[in-house]
């Protein structure tokens, strides 16, 4: 039986756990109760002897590791993919340790659980919060395992709280675009990168619903005349290393081409000739930039005199280099728009990274060309795009006193879409299709696991109407394109616009 053991002005109760050992009793949290009378320390303890002798008592030591130590053990004996182990430590690190780091694991209340919530959210958006508890309470289902704790603080019960219905966490409305607005932003990020590479990119991704890593892992032998096989994928660590992993949810999949899209991608990487990377030894269909060409802060490059001027880069070569070789009323426009741009010799580099990074491209190429807008940027507040007029739709002036010399500006095409809404967006296209949800949760990498789509299956029937449609949508966009300028600076667009797509 317990007993009560008198300590100064409170008791405390003993109890047997096995012979020569005995337990005191305490609360969740390891810290010894002291009750007010004999009688009361004397229950408790029986009431733990009892536990003893059924077999579910647990020694309160157990849970008295703190949450840091636990989590950096946790952590190390996890043996996942890259970017999921990245997403873990960021979680853990950024955004749980801080308030639960040196709490006893024993110790951590639902209400303190709670608390972090409410105070994550004053700041961060409800979706990126509900992510982070997640995992959070993915520690405390293993520290269950482990026997260190008895419940979990983090598991949500339901039915409580605010009757606020779905809209409680609803984040903010997804933008998206259409046809044409997938091809006005991929000429003006061609214009903002100076090259062609990025005005196929962005229409590739907006008519296959590619994942970003995807587009920027989609290796040569993958671009088959009738298809993108996406087998593997890029994925950008923090360190800013580059690691070839399986697609998302191992989403390998052979997205249907249509005969437009693949020539595009075919004579891009006929005209690029891309190599091997140093990174990977593989050949991808993108490059990235060169660390000169992924800031807002930039100068003239060749191309843009070249596009002025409405010559080629090898006039403008000519006029630098040999100016003797060129006539007369050429050289007089060139040198003009060289003033004009302020475009220095050699200020920029023909060099270019293995890859694009995210950030990079979403902040200087995509931000502003669906916005016309470059983002805020210490020391520089957000600004518009300063572009010359002419030819349409506008060349973006760089460099010093850029602003000044320009005589116009973009309007926005879709103000909040990023990249990823592209295949938001994509989804939508093929929605208004009335494309049967078989074909698109294929292309889109989804995996319906109820009974309907266990009976559904895709038919060439619906791959050909889906690959007519979409391609009724790209010459619509192509018209309409027209239509506003029939030339672009964009030399693939330009081509497209003269042979009719």
């Amino acid at each position: 039986m317990g007993f009560a053991e008198k300590r100064g002005n409170y008791w405390r109760g003993r109890y047997k756990i096995e012979d020569g050992k005995y337990g005191t009793v305490a609360d969740p949290t390891g810290a010894v109760v002291k009750f007010a009378t004999k009688r009361e320390a004397k229950q408790a303890a029986d009431a733990e002897e009892v536990t003893v002798r059924r077999g579910t008592w647990r020694d309160p030591d157990l849970g008295q590791e703190t949450f840091g130590e636990y989590a950096s053990r946790w952590y190390e004996a996890q043996d996942l993919a890259a970017s999921t182990m990245q997403n873990y430590r960021r979680h853990i690190e950024e955004h749980l340790l801080p308030d639960f780091e040196d709490k006893a694991l024993a110790g951590i209340l639902r209400a303190d659980v709670d608390r972090w919530e409410k105070k994550e959210k004053a700041v961060y958006a409800a979706s990126s919060v509900k992510t982070w508890r997640s995992t959070l309470h993915l520690i405390f289902e293993d520290a269950i395992d482990e026997g260190l704790i008895t419940s979990n603080p983090a598991a949500r019960r339901r039915g409580r709280g605010k009757r606020a219905g779905r809209s409680r966490d609803r984040g903010p409305e997804k933008a998206i675009t259409d046809p044409l607005g997938i091809l006005l932003t991929a000429e003006r990020a061609a214009l903002l990168s100076g090259r062609d590479d990025e005005f196929v990119a962005v229409v590739q991704k907006g008519y296959t619903g590619m994942r970003w890593g995807e587009i920027v892992g989609l290796e040569t032998e993958f671009a088959r005349p009738d298809a993108f096989r996406v087998e593997w994928q890029l994925y950008e660590l923090d360190t800013g290393e580059l690691v070839r992993v399986p697609p998302k949810d191992d989403s390998y999949r052979t997205i249907d081409s249509m005969d437009w899209l693949s020539a595009l991608v075919a004579n891009h990487v006929a005209r690029t000739k891309p190599q091997p990377c140093p990174c990977h030894g593989k050949t991808y269909v993108y490059r990235g930039l060169g660390a000169a060409r992924t800031g807002g802060h930039q100068g003239a490059k060749l191309v843009d005199v070249a596009r002025r001027a409405e010559v080629s880069t090898g006039t403008v070569s000519n006029v630098l280099n040999h100016p003797d070789r060129v006539r007369e009323d050429t050289r007089v426009r060139v040198e003009l728009v060289i003033a004009e741009l302020g475009f220095v010799r050699g200020g920029t580099t023909s060099e270019h990274a293995a890859h694009w990074r995210r950030n990079g491209f979403a902040t200087w190429l995509f931000t502003p060309a669906v916005s016309g807008w470059y983002p805020k940027k210490a020391p520089q507040e957000a600004r518009p795009v300063p572009i010359l007029g002419e030819p349409w739709p506008g060349i973006p002036a760089r460099g010093r006193g850029a602003a000044a010399r320009a005589d116009a500006c973009w309007l926005p095409i879709a103000k909040s879409l990023t990249p990823h809404g592209l295949r938001h967006t994509h989804r939508t296209m093929m929605e208004d299709l009335g494309t049967e949800k078989v074909l698109m949760d294929e292309r889109m990498g989804h995996i319906d696991g109820s009974v309907s789509a266990r009976y559904a299956h895709v038919t060439p029937g619906m791959r050909k109407r889906l690959m007519a449609g979409l391609t009724e949508q790209w010459e619509a966009a192509l018209a309409a394109r027209r239509a506003l300028h029939p030339r672009s600076p964009v030399s693939a667009l330009d081509r497209l616009l003269q042979t009719g797509g």
